[in-house]
């Protein structure tokens, strides 16, 4: 009986600290320094900031795009691009190369 006592003695005395200030520490260490920690957080924030600005620029050349094909579609042609799309795949223009057109004999 003196044996179970000071067994449960110890088993409340020692151990069960121990096992609550491991589960402490271990939850602890990964609230700050594991991949989704504290200090995880600004690395997170620098490539949120990264991809924000990806996607604004990517808005932007799709706006682009949708207004030119708005241009083209029919019963609303804009002439001069038309002209230009012409131009480009017809002359095998390059960037800066300007087309002058000719007269017709």
């Amino acid at each position: 009986m003196r044996i179970k006592n000071s067994m449960a003695r110890f088993f409340g005395i020692l151990v069960m600290p121990a096992i609550c200030a491991a589960a402490i520490v271990y939850f602890g260490y990964y609230t700050l320094w594991g991949t989704r920690g504290i200090l995880a957080l600004t690395d997170v924030r620098a490539r949120l900031s990264v991809e924000e600005d990806r996607l604004a620029s990517l808005k932007a050349d799709r706006d682009r795009l949708e207004h030119r094909i708005a241009l083209l579609r029919s019963g609303s042609e804009d002439p001069d691009l038309v002209e230009e799309i012409a131009r480009g795949q017809m002359l095998g223009s390059s960037p800066g190369q300007i087309a002058v057109p000719r007269e017709r004999r």
